[in-house]
């Protein structure tokens, strides 16, 4: 270490101990740049660490990379690049800064490399402050042929030390009316997503989804399916998670050229998303379907989604969302596609 790096330390220590009264119930960050920022760290994802201030009207974003010490006195879920998921409070340690101490809630101390942690947030005791909600809406209309289409989406997370839950909806509404004919389109799908970290990064999933398509003639897809999987990625610029397992599906049809029926299926599934590109983030998720009671039948789920934050917790959303299906419905195609672009709010 050279005589600058150390009379940096040394300036920094002495600022934080002269500091330390004044500033004992505030969060501390300190920047490569020397800069330091006091006030409540909310926490850590997608690379961007969020902290609330007194003297700024909105949180403050910043990379986590460009972050050189930390300290917070309350308790945090910590996960690490190895997939270790720790409980408690933690700070950088003062004789290396690269160096984190956490003080786990059920007792002892872990010491681990700051740049190694990919994920924190605080863990309420109440149930609600636990949630998180995003909310996104959008509508179209084109004079040309009276065509209104609208549609919303909403998703509602809740995250414990060990588990994670996920509730989501989304809907499209398309209406087209003419002299020689009025049409409507209606899409309606919704879930819920059960994740238990078992150890590391390995998780076990259980998941229900429904799905209703005028285009396939579908008026109830209902898929139940459980499996284990795991994050074979997981840093500071992406996440890649892969699972697998089986499904049971039931399919109700909206004519009378179909039956319904129920079949057996196993599944393989891959998330993806990647949130080193400013204030741009993608995501991607595909579901894999092979039949186990239809002989040859193959299907498969397919979405991707650009999303870029404004101000004020807004945020546009490009979504792009396949449905493909090797033996359709009498009379329906072997895919169902849909393209949005929503404006939404993330609290």
């Amino acid at each position: 270490m050279n005589s600058n790096s150390c009379f940096k330390i040394i300036l920094l220590s002495i600022f934080l101990l002269a500091t330390q009264i004044s500033f004992s119930q505030k969060d501390t960050l300190v920047m490569k740049s020397n800069e330091k920022v006091f006030g409540e760290i909310k926490q850590l994802d997608n690379g961007v660490v969020k902290i609330e201030t007194d003297y700024s009207d909105k949180d403050f974003q910043i990379e986590y990379d460009k972050v050189i010490y930390i300290n917070m006195a309350r308790n945090f879920l910590i996960i690490t690049t190895e997939g270790d998921r720790y409980y408690g409070s933690f700070r950088s340690k003062r004789s290396d800064y690269s160096k984190v101490v956490i003080e786990e809630k059920t007792g002892g101390q872990v010491e681990v490399n700051l740049i190694d942690i990919v994920f924190f947030q605080e863990i309420e005791d109440s149930f609600w402050q636990r949630l998180d909600v995003e909310l996104s809406v959008g509508y179209t209309l084109t004079k040309a042929n009276n065509n209104q289409q609208f549609s919303g989406n909403f998703d509602l997370g809740y995250l414990s030390d060990k588990t994670k839950y996920n509730l989501y909806f989304g809907m499209i509404r398309s209406f087209q009316e003419s002299d020689e004919f009025t049409s409507t389109i209606t899409r309606t799908n919704g879930g819920f997503i059960y994740r238990r970290f078992i150890v590391q990064d390995w998780f076990m999933l259980l998941n229900a989804d429904l799905l209703q398509s005028s285009e396939q003639k579908l008026a109830l897809r209902s898929n139940i399916k459980g499996g284990v999987g795991n994050y074979v990625v997981k840093n500071l610029k992406m996440n890649l998670g892969l699972a697998a397992g089986v499904a049971w599906a039931y399919e109700d049809y909206s004519d009378d050229l179909n039956d319904s029926k129920n079949s057996a299926e196993a599944f393989l599934a891959a998330d993806f998303i990647i949130f080193d590109l400013g204030d741009l983030e993608l995501a991607s998720k595909c579901f894999a379907y092979p039949s186990l009671t239809e002989a040859g039948r193959f299907r498969t789920d397919f979405n991707i989604s650009v999303k870029y934050d404004f101000p004020l917790d807004i945020f546009i959303k490009l979504n792009y969302t396949l449905n493909y299906d090797n033996q359709p419905a009498i009379g329906a195609p072997n895919s169902d596609y849909v393209f949005q672009t929503t404006l939404g709010w993330e609290p």
